[in-house]
């Protein structure tokens, strides 16, 4: 019959661990259309053949078509709406409270929302605001124009290490402009004559590195949870953003990660009869002509904060995901996340005189004897076992859990052995 032995409390510990994993995000995942899944939930109507963007893009760490695929972050922009961004745009508030834009911005009251969400989620207010240094008050530290990547939980898992993260980031965008198309028009020469598109041009100068250095000595908890600054590696005075550690989110403040007042130029959606703009170029080819032309209200629109109205969501993502972040199998994004482990000890001790018999029925004959190896030597043989697994019961003699051994450990009359067992949750 099998042998119960009950476990007193003391030989019960509980015990506390973490485990450590490098997470490394190659460009090519985070700029590559078949590994960037979009959900276009976002539709206009009325005018023209309307514009369906997502609220947010996931990426993954190959095709997400593929069953294997895992989503890696999520990542989406927002703006708030107390910023010039906001304000400098907005035509007025309808009586239900709503803010009222111009049909050349785009997105502008989802950009809002999505502002406050992460408001309310990591500062415990949606109308609050975010500022690039946490411990700031200041205007011209305020994060009006925020670009959000949030991890998942797969890769987060219970927070980020401090002083681990770094994100390769290009702070300027592609050239956009060409002065030899503007001989003879000497009213736009000190302008330049806009030329190139680059809004879906991948950047190939201006790239920096964007940490979290400093944060093991600046350890801030906030309604979010631990938060630190996110730097410039180059100079870390340029403040970039935020990382909330237990969440897994970064806050990325455009303004200062990538040139702002950079001229853009290209084709977004629209709300028109054609569904698209060109923002950032002229509409007639000016030289040698002798007239003005053509001249559209943005011929000298900049990625903030033209783009930013002007642009949907998915146009945003888009543009920071191709271009910002590049192409290639280098490191985009990594850090090391911390997994913390509760663990209980349990030390099962069997005394020599214990555990030295077998409920197996094959353990004794059809006499009801204990079989032996050597025949003949029934009176001078011990019995003994192998031990491969222990069985964890209740008071009820209920078993809960079932403890296996690697390989198993003889058991004898000689024998005190003490079996511990490690619960992980």
């Amino acid at each position: 019959m099998a042998i119960y032995k009950e476990i007193s409390p003391d030989q019960i510990k509980t015990a506390k661990s973490f485990l450590n994993q490098l997470v490394d995000v190659i460009q090519e995942d985070v700029s590559g259309s078949n590994t960037r899944r979009k959900y276009q939930v976002f539709v206009t109507g009325g005018v023209g053949p309307g514009v369906t963007s997502s609220l947010f893009q996931t990426i993954y760490d190959q095709d997400f078509s593929l069953s294997t695929a895992n989503p890696i972050f999520d990542m989406t922009v927002g703006l708030y709406e107390s910023g010039s961004t906001v304000t400098s745009t907005q035509t007025g508030i309808d009586s239900a409270g709503k803010l009222q834009f111009p049909s050349s911005s785009l997105m502008m009251r989802e950009k809002v929302d999505i502002y406050r969400q992460f408001a309310q989620t990591l500062l415990g207010n949606a109308g609050n605001s975010f500022y690039s240094s946490h411990d700031s008050t200041a205007t011209s530290d305020r994060i009006d124009e925020a670009m959000f990547i949030c991890f998942k939980r797969l890769f987060a898992r219970d927070q980020i290490k401090r002083e681990t993260f770094a994100m390769n980031f290009y702070m300027t965008g592609s050239k956009s402009w060409d002065t030899s198309t503007a001989t003879g028009q000497s009213f736009l020469a000190e302008d330049g004559l806009w030329g190139d598109e680059n809004l879906f041009t991948t950047s190939t100068s201006g790239s920096a590195f964007f940490t979290d250095i400093g944060a093991a000595t600046s350890k801030t908890t906030t309604f979010g949870g631990a938060v630190s600054n996110i730097v410039a590696s180059h100079n870390t005075t340029i403040k970039a953003g935020l990382i909330f550690y237990d969440r897994g989110v970064v806050v990325l403040d455009l303004a200062k990660a990538m040139s702002g007042s950079q001229h853009c130029t290209g084709i977004v959606d629209a709300v028109n009869s054609t569904g698209t703009e060109f923002i950032g170029k002229l509409t007639a080819n000016l030289a040698g002509s002798g007239s003005a032309g053509v001249v559209p209200w943005n011929y000298k629109a900049s990625f903030i904060p033209d783009f930013m109205t002007s642009g949907s969501i998915d146009n945003i993502v888009d543009h920071i995901a191709t271009c910002r972040f590049s192409s290639g199998s280098n490191t985009a994004i990594t850090f090391q996340n911390v997994t913390n482990i509760n663990s209980t000890l349990i030390f099962c001790r069997a005394g020599a005189e214990e555990f030295n018999y077998s409920s197996n029925p094959t353990y004794v004959n059809n006499q009801n004897r204990i079989r032996v190896i050597d025949q003949g030597q029934e009176e001078n043989q011990r019995t003994f076992t192998f031990v491969t697994g222990i069985g964890l019961y209740d008071a009820n003699d209920n078993l809960l859990a079932v403890a296996k051994l690697s390989r198993p450990i003889e058991k004898n009359d000689e024998k005190d052995v003490t079996f511990r067992i490690r619960l992980d949750f």
